[in-house]
């Protein structure tokens, strides 16, 4: 037996065996896969690492969803209710058109920028998530938000009150 096990991530979407780190493993659209698994429908690239498109559970690769006739009947863009016939963003399971998906606060485009999404799938720029989402400290009743340059708050939890390091003043108990 080998003395360091292979990390199991679970069952291959594809073909339906377990999945170890060692064999080259990928998640995608909320599955796992073997890397030799996740290939294009048509023709059988492997799209670990690179652009793909699905349409109606099916796998493409960029070549064949654009050029071989799998396009989709029109899309329907999830921010404005209008057809797609360019260029489809598709992310957290919708579609959009690029300049659609925006921040439900300032409206930026997120468009190849970093995002976040609540517990109400309502999708955020990490700045106004934070601004939006964080725990008011229990002290002084400001939000704890990151500090400049960073995209982490850092707060203090004590008896299911949140605290900014500087307003905490608890007890220490040694024992």
């Amino acid at each position: 037996m080998d003395p360091s096990p292979s990390l199991f991530f679970g069952m291959c979407t594809r073909c339906s065996e377990a999945v170890y780190a060692s064999e080259g493993a990928c998640q995608a659209m909320g599955h796992i896969f073997h890397n030799t698994c996740f290939t294009c429908n048509v023709c059988n690239k492997q799209l670990c690492g690179k652009p793909y498109f699905t349409v109606s559970g099916l796998i493409y690769c960029e070549d064949d969803f654009l050029f071989s006739g799998v396009h989709p009947s029109q899309e329907v863009c999830n921010g404005c209710g209008s057809s797609i016939s360019d260029y489809v963003l598709q992310a957290c399971g919708k579609s959009y058109h690029p300049s659609c998906f925006r921040c439900v606060v300032c409206r930026q485009e997120l468009e190849g920028q970093t995002f976040t999404v609540d517990s109400d799938s309502r999708v955020y720029c990490v700045s106004d998530y934070h601004r939006v989402q964080a725990p008011s400290c229990a002290a002084c009743s400001k939000p704890i938000l990151p500090t400049d340059g960073s995209t982490e708050s850092i707060q203090v939890v004590s008896s299911n009150k949140y605290y900014h390091i500087e307003c905490y003043s608890g007890e220490v108990n040694l024992i």
